[in-house]
């Protein structure tokens, strides 16, 4: 029977991107960090309090453009929260895609820097 949830996650990317979000019925917004992200959901670190089905939006900032993507809150611990996105529309997928690509090609680009420094070292 499908319940309509997903009972495996989806593959996670370790990240540290500082992020406004703002709960649906309140008008100020509160800041967080993104710690790990996939296209369906992320971890938002923060000391505000959110309740499981609290809804967020959550602003991104990637090479210049600005989206905000609604999301659930689907879990909460002591550090934060785990979030479920709710895309409105490609754009939304999309620029949570673009995040993903330039953290994996940041890290990429640091691993052949390090690689090379240690094959002069060594």
């Amino acid at each position: 029977m499908d319940t309509g949830q997903d009972t495996v996650p989806a593959p996670r990317i370790r990240l540290f991107v500082d992020v406004e979000y703002r709960k649906s019925y309140s008008r100020k917004p509160a800041s967080g960090i993104l710690k790990n992200i996939s296209l369906t959901g992320a971890f938002l670190e923060t000391s505000d309090t959110l309740i499981a089905k609290d809804k967020v939006v959550v602003t991104f900032q990637v090479s210049g453009r600005e989206r905000r993507v609604p999301a659930t809150v689907i879990w909460t611990g002591e550090k934060g929260a785990g979030i479920k996105f709710q895309p409105a529309n490609n754009r939304d997928i999309q620029i949570v895609d673009d995040l993903m690509y330039f953290v994996s090609v940041s890290r990429d680009s640091q691993k052949d820097v390090l690689d090379t420094i240690f094959k002069k070292v060594g």
